[in-house]
């Protein structure tokens, strides 16, 4: 499994830009990725404005509605950078790498990973967010669609066990948030603000202590399993 975790400035792939990516490989936790980006603009690709706008129409094929321009930069939203902890100014900061050139680098490293499942939490997410990003740069994007979901494992998890997912009753679905899962399997709740690597180091704790009733890293170490 290829354990990922992403911050990103807002939550729609078409839309919001990679900030940055933690991963690292499951069977071998050492062989670690971290790299931070400023958010995608489309002189990242073309350099001459002029061009822009038919670069971003090739990219989309949406047509637009006359008068209306298509996006050159990605849209940041405030409570996104309330939640990863980066600033304006270091995800605008021009000497900081490209997404494109972050994805590239991300997707190099993985590419001969014995086994390259995306797994983590909400990882669909993370998932359509890195994609997004490849297409952006017209990469190659070669994982596979299926992942493996912490929050299902968890789900399950308690089901085998004998318990009963927690349940959000206003909005009539399943509790088992990130802080509830980490709850669950016995671990302190991720750093705040939240970081890719940090996160993705969670989720690997958290997923091998689900399937294998075993603790993965020393970073965690410390922290019992609690229902062995």
């Amino acid at each position: 499994m290829l354990i990922v975790d992403t911050e990103c400035s807002g939550l729609r792939p078409d839309l919001h830009s990679i900030l940055s990516i933690g991963a690292l490989d499951f069977r071998n936790p050492d062989n670690r990725f971290y790299g931070e980006c400023r958010v995608w603009d489309v002189s990242d690709s073309m350099g001459a404005s002029e061009k822009a706008f038919e670069a971003v129409c090739e990219q989309c094929g949406a047509k637009c509605p006359k008068g209306i321009q298509p996006q050159l930069r990605a849209e940041i939203m405030d409570e996104a950078l309330e939640v990863n902890g980066f600033t304006l100014e270091q995800i605008t900061d021009p000497n900081k790498q490209s997404e494109a050139e972050l994805v590239a680098a991300f997707l190099e490293w993985s590419q001969d990973l014995p086994e390259r499942t995306l797994t983590g939490q909400n990882v669909s997410f993370d998932r359509n967010m890195l994609e997004g990003a490849a297409r952006r740069a017209k990469l190659n994007w070669n994982l596979a669609h299926r992942t493996i979901d912490v929050h299902s494992l968890c789900w399950m998890h308690t089901i085998k066990s004998g318990g009963l997912p927690p349940v959000d009753e206003k909005h009539k679905r399943t509790a088992l948030n990130s802080k509830a899962v980490l709850s669950y399997c016995g671990m302190p709740p991720e750093v705040d603000p939240h970081n890719a690597l940090t996160g993705a180091l969670w989720h690997a704790e958290v997923t091998s202590r689900l399937l294998y009733d075993r603790k993965l890293l020393p970073e965690f170490e410390q922290f019992d399993i609690p229902w062995l």
